[in-house]
């Protein structure tokens, strides 16, 4: 009997993330999952090279009846060009270059929405426990190397996912310190959007406003930690702020905590999200225990008039790192 395969991808500006795998009654079996660096290819053909030439992978290739490619950009008649990285995706072009099957290109965020529904209960970390309307839409947020949104409908059993690029939307402010967020980064980038703030590039940004408007100085320890060859300065100001070992990490963390959850309660409120929210993305999983102590959750429900129907929306953290890859899967496979 024919092995029936499927090729999904979850190509973001950090990571880009490839599966092999086997569809059969409902049910997907990941025969093959490996990760790249982005940004240590020039596009998108070389990577998926990459993968097709594995060991594991170049004798299966033949059996590959369908590839769904998710990317971090808005796609328009099968075509994307990716927000960070700036590489250009074709899926036809895709199709006839590496003789694959039934090529699809889906923004990351429709991927994650459908990922959803592939997950249990263990994969996710309640921060606001509510009852769902099961009828009503939900909605997707997650910020990494970008900030992405999707929102996710229900056709009888069915996910469906609307795309959306709202993390471009423009920024807004919530108190004093944040007024004077927008006015030093408009300075240095004129217009200021979500993104600009509530990323892992964003949290930088918040980090280097407070040093320069005389909030204090990062320590010596974390300086140094950030110059290590091949690290993240993101991730450094992110270990550092969790563990409490710096306290303008910390102070910048608790800012980019109360933007976040202001964002995730102004997408519940645009998409009327009362099937709930679901905070994804690389950041969060990683800074769990700090979304739980309270200024996320005021950042979200702090809505004035619409703090109560807020305050009825349940939240929740994905805590799976591959959500994307999940939903391009499905997708793949129909």
């Amino acid at each position: 009997m024919t092995q029936h395969l499927i090729l999904a991808a979850d190509i973001g500006g950090t990571n880009a993330t490839f599966a092999l795998a086997e569809a059969a009654a409902g049910k997907l079996n990941i025969l093959i999952q490996q990760e790249y660096l982005s940004r240590e290819f020039q596009n998108f053909a070389p990577i998926l090279q990459r993968f097709l030439e594995l060991p594991e992978v170049a004798p299966r290739r033949a059996a590959i009846a369908a590839s769904c490619i998710a990317v971090a950009g808005p796609v328009k008649e099968g075509a994307s060009v990716l927000t960070n990285l700036g590489w250009q995706v074709e899926a036809a072009a895709v199709a006839e270059q590496f003789g694959l099957k039934q090529v699809s290109l889906i923004n990351d965020f429709y991927a994650a929405g459908i990922g959803v529904g592939e997950l249990q209960d263990v994969d996710f970390f309640e921060l606001q426990a509510a009852e769902a309307d099961l009828e009503a839409a939900s909605v997707i947020v997650g910020a990494g190397t970008g900030l992405g949104v999707g929102i996710i409908t229900r056709d009888g059993g069915r996910l469906r996912v609307l795309s959306s690029e709202a993390g471009h939307g423009d920024f807004a402010p919530t108190d004093e310190l944040q007024d004077r967020l927008l006015v030093y980064l408009r300075r240095n980038y004129g217009r200021v959007s979500w993104e600009r703030v509530i990323s892992g590039p964003g949290l930088m940004r918040i980090f280097a406003f407070l040093q320069e408007s005389g909030f204090g100085a990062p320590s010596k320890q974390l300086l140094a930690a950030t110059k290590r060859p091949g690290v993240d300065p993101a991730a450094v100001i992110t270990e550092y702020g969790m563990g409490k070992l710096d306290p303008l990490a910390v102070r910048a963390l608790d800012l980019f905590i109360s933007a976040y959850g202001a964002f995730a309660g102004n997408m519940a409120l645009n998409s009327l999200a009362r099937g709930g929210v679901y905070v994804a993305g690389g950041i969060a999983p990683r800074i769990v225990q700090r979304l739980k102590d309270g200024n996320f959750m005021r950042g979200f429900t702090g809505k004035g008039a619409f703090t109560p129907l807020l305050s009825g929306i349940p939240v929740r953290v994905v805590m799976e790192p591959k959500v994307g890859l999940r939903g391009a899967l499905r997708v793949a496979a129909g």
